[in-house]
Order: C-alpha cells, then structure tokens, then sequence
C-alpha cells in the first residue's frame, strides 16, 4: 500500500432521487443544475434570479425558488453547491451546510470545499473523470478533450454492448471464471472500429465466433442503430 494521501476519494455517485441543493441561478448554477438533473437528482435552486435556460426548462427534475438562501433550504438535502458570484455568500452556505452534514461544492475556486466535480467526457454507460484536484482546471479541460478526440460514441455503445452481453451470461449460470477470457477477445476484436463504421454483419459474425450462434447486434441491442453515431 502507497504511503501517499490522496487529497480526494474519487467516486461516482447515485444521486437519482436525491434532493440536491444549487444556490445561484447563473450559469455556473445553471451548469450544476442540469448535470445533476441529468443524473435523476431532484434540483433545487435557490437565487434572486435566474438563467434563461433555467427559466424555460422543460426538466420536471428542476425546481426553482426566487429567494434569498436561508440555512433552512439545506434541510433533507444530500448535496449543495454554492454557485453565486458571492464569496461570502459561498462561504456561508459551506458553513451551514457543515453544520448540517451535507457536502458542500464551492464553485468560485477559492475554497474547493467538500468535493470538487471533475472535468467529465460522458458516452452514454461509459463515463471518463479527469481531476487535477482544483491545481489547474486548464490541464483537466485540454486533457477531457484528448479523450473526447480519441473515445468517441462507439465506446459507449461498445460499454452497452459489454453489459448486455455479461448479464446473459451470468443469467446462464456462465461460469465467471470463463468470463475474462470472453472479454478480453471481445476487445481484441476491434469493435469499436465496426461500430463506427456501422459494420453490423463483421459484428455479428464476432459475437457469434466468440459467443455462439444466437448472439447477433440486434438481439442483443435492438434499439440501437449504428448509423446514428
């Protein structure tokens, strides 16, 4: 085991139903809002004013109070984020948000606070996290990029793909064991290159080589279309 201390956990949370705090309706808490919303958080924001894009969402996951921030807002909350152009403000909310055990992001760069949200290249089941840890957002943001240019869609409808394909096996009874083998050739197949290409029969004649006659794209995805990526 390193001696070295990591300054964060990294983790990927379920927020889905949870009710999360955002205080400050600009675009900094509009960001915040609908990154959370978009994770199934029931959003709460609290501001004097807010967004367009706030004002005219069509997100039932998004709701939206015009007031000033009151320690009581934090109540029942399972995360804040303090996102007003208000130092203070910011601070403030950290400390109530302390007092009542729930995690606080500051989001001004000043104060990382309780946790800071990394630089996030999202395709679809596959999702990639970069963090400097608050030293350089600029290095987070060329590097998000480096993986947006070199992991495309496909890999998430490679990821998709991958999921389906382990959890008939293991409704199988497949033995586990025999799995590492199974994957491992999976992608040694160079199917995110098919994918891209829209080769549907090179895919099926992989998965039926690797997996046997029965496994094909379509069944095991239906709904997806490798045109659209």
């Amino acid at each position: 085991m390193r001696d070295e201390v990591m300054e964060y956990y990294p983790i990927f949370l379920d927020v889905k139903d949870r009710r999360c705090l955002v205080v400050g309706g600009g675009a900094v808490g509009t960001r915040k809002a609908f990154g959370l919303a978009r994770a199934g958080a029931r959003v709460i924001v609290v501001s004097l004013g807010f967004s367009d894009e706030l004002s005219n969402t069509p997100l039932d996951g998004i709701t939206l109070k015009k007031k000033e921030f009151q320690d009581s807002d934090l109540d029942g909350m399972s995360l804040a984020f303090a996102a007003t152009d208000n130092m203070q403000l910011n601070a403030r909310i950290r400390q109530a948000a302390q007092k009542k055990n729930v995690l606080c992001n500051i989001a001004d760069g000043r104060d990382k606070g309780d946790f800071i949200l990394p630089a996030v290249v999202d395709r679809g089941e596959l999702l990639f996290a970069v963090s400097t840890c608050g030293a350089s957002p600029a290095l987070s943001r060329r590097l998000r990029m480096e993986i947006e240019s070199g992991f495309g869609p496909e890999y998430g409808m490679l990821a998709a793909l991958l999921g389906r394909i382990r959890a008939i096996l293991l409704e199988r009874e497949h033995d586990p064991k025999a799995h590492r083998k199974i994957f491992c050739a999976l992608l040694d197949a160079n199917l995110p290159g098919m994918i891209a290409a829209g080769q549907t029969l090179q895919i099926d004649a992989v998965l039926a080589r690797i997996l046997g006659d029965g496994f094909s794209l379509e069944m095991l995805m239906p709904e997806f279309d490798t045109r659209e990526l």
